[in-house]
């Protein structure tokens, strides 16, 4: 009986694969926990990463605990309710204050689009070319939703990589920054951002579902999700719906996904050679989109009179609150009396619309 239980144990089918791959959950969390990069999400997947490769527990296979977890994301349900989070929890006031920030928001998806070509390239399929090229969107519900409608089966790698892009916006983005602006330039102060009317901030999410949906069917669960939840936030009437929007809603959702993620990571899936190239192409993918964002910001720089940071189009990504405050730390590095904190949030939100949109696009394009 003592035989038959010791070769019933997991031990006598664990490989050097899943060795590795549970040595890459144990990072994940090491990353969530003690680098504090991104642990809300980092940590549930890491701990998925490591029950998913677990040989014999059977976790993953039809009818498993974690099969029942992937369904919200292969539903397309998930991705859509951490949006609805999102926008009770967004303040669109800076963007609709300076709507030239709109432009900004859309310049950063340009790395998108960029690394989509670059995929294709490379030999990957246009499914799988687009939803790698989304990571550089820097927004992971909209990665994950992107991917599991199209290429499934990379639904691991990319969902670690446009996190893990996320989690360190304040390491990438800052050279980024420096190397395509001036000390003078991030020196520059910008003007207050002004207050907007609240029936505007109530037209807005309304607005905007309709127009995004109309023009984009396929981006309508993201943006329509997206702006319900903005106007649960603004309406006033429906402060209940808001909070639980923003707390019980979200914070259940994030739990699920973030392990239902991690049941993706087995090694069989991971341990590939278009995993290290998906994990190249993302990095690439988000760098060419802060990269655009300031360029396009140094072009209004010129065009405003010098009146604009350019730094603030790095913001466009939409890596929110993270890379409005990257913006912040590094204007404040230049010059102590630099708040550019609320002037970055104007493309930063606007980045959260641009990537659901270029997500839509590319929908509507691989159908």
């Amino acid at each position: 009986m003592f035989i038959e239980f010791l070769r019933s144990t997991a031990f006598t089918a664990l490989g050097w694969q899943d060795l590795t791959m549970l040595g890459v959950g144990v990072l994940l969390l090491y990353l969530g926990i003690a680098r504090q990069y991104e642990p809300l999400l980092l940590v549930p997947i890491g701990f998925g990463a490591i029950l998913v490769n677990i040989p014999l527990a059977g976790l993953s296979e039809p009818g498993g605990l974690l099969d029942f977890f992937y369904f919200g994301i292969s539903a397309g349900i998930f991705p859509p309710l951490i949006f609805l989070g999102v926008g009770a929890m967004t303040d669109f006031g800076p963007l609709l204050a300076k709507p030239y920030t709109f432009l900004l928001g859309a310049a950063a998806q340009f790395g998108i689009f960029g690394t989509l070509i670059g995929a294709r390239l490379l030999g990957f399929g246009f499914a799988e070319s687009a939803s790698i090229a989304i990571i550089g969107g820097a927004d992971g519900p909209t990665a994950i939703y992107l991917t599991s409608q199209l290429a499934p089966h990379l639904l691991g790698p990319i969902a670690v990589a446009a996190y893990s892009y996320m989690a360190l916006v304040p390491v990438i983005q800052p050279p980024i920054i420096k190397a395509f602006t001036t000390g003078e330039q991030r020196k520059i102060v910008m003007s207050e951002v002004r207050e907007v009317p609240q029936r505007v901030k109530i037209v807005f999410p309304i607005v905007s579902a309709i127009s995004v949906s109309l023009f984009v069917p396929a981006a309508t669960p993201l943006v329509g999700m997206l702006m319900l939840g903005n106007l649960f936030r603004e309406s006033g009437v429906v402060e209940r719906l808001s909070k639980t929007a923003q707390n019980e809603l979200i914070n259940i959702v994030t739990i699920v996904l973030g392990v239902a993620v991690g049941s993706q990571m087995s090694a069989a899936k991971f341990l590939t050679v278009d995993t290290i190239m998906i994990i190249v192409l993302g990095v690439v993918a988000f760098s060419v989109g802060t990269a655009s964002g300031v360029i396009l910001g140094q072009i209004m720089y010129f065009v405003s009179g010098k009146a604009i940071n350019p730094m603030i189009g790095a913001a466009g990504v939409s890596a929110v609150p993270m890379a409005a405050r990257v913006v912040q730390k590094v204007g404040q590095e230049a010059n102590p009396r630099n708040f550019l904190l609320m002037n970055a949030m104007g493309p930063n939100v606007a980045g959260v619309i641009g990537s659901a949109v270029a997500a839509g696009v590319l929908l509507a394009l691989a159908g």
